[in-house]
């Protein structure tokens, strides 16, 4: 790489997951989907009865978006040029980690609602969430 200069860019994947030096975001991916016309779409389809309601609010909840914690990201994402390559590679080791810590805690809720799902609930689930591969439409 003598004389050149070059950056790993940040690339949004079609499945939402955003990659940038090799850590991953998660809440990028599902805190796009709270509140968002596939969510609702998602509640409607599953039609759920009154008593999983408050499974769908705390799963909804689980990936609703911190506005802090957005905040401090964008923060740390403007202030990359600076940092050395060092302290970028700390910083998303440090991104990773949180990262892993939302997606798992996301997981909870997710299978903690799964659970509470129909069989045949379980299978508009899978449908709904499922991401699209070629060939296959996709209602926006």
């Amino acid at each position: 790489m003598t004389g050149k200069h070059w950056a790993i860019p940040w690339r949004k994947l079609g499945t939402g997951w955003i990659v940038f030096l090799g850590f991953f975001s998660a809440g990028a991916a599902y805190g796009q989907m709270q509140g968002s016309p596939a969510f609702a779409r998602l509640h409607g389809d599953l039609k759920l009865g009154a008593s999983q309601e408050g499974g769908w609010q705390a799963f909804e909840q689980a990936y609703s978006i911190d506005p802090q914690e957005f905040a401090k990201r964008r923060s740390a994402e403007a202030g990359v040029a600076s940092l050395t390559g060092p302290q970028r590679v700390d910083q998303a080791i440090g991104l990773a980690r949180s990262d892993l810590a939302d997606l798992q805690r996301r997981g909870a809720a997710l299978k903690a609602f799964y659970a509470s799902l129909s069989p045949e609930q379980q299978h508009i689930f899978d449908r709904d969430t499922a991401p699209p591969t070629p060939g296959r439409d996709r209602p926006e």
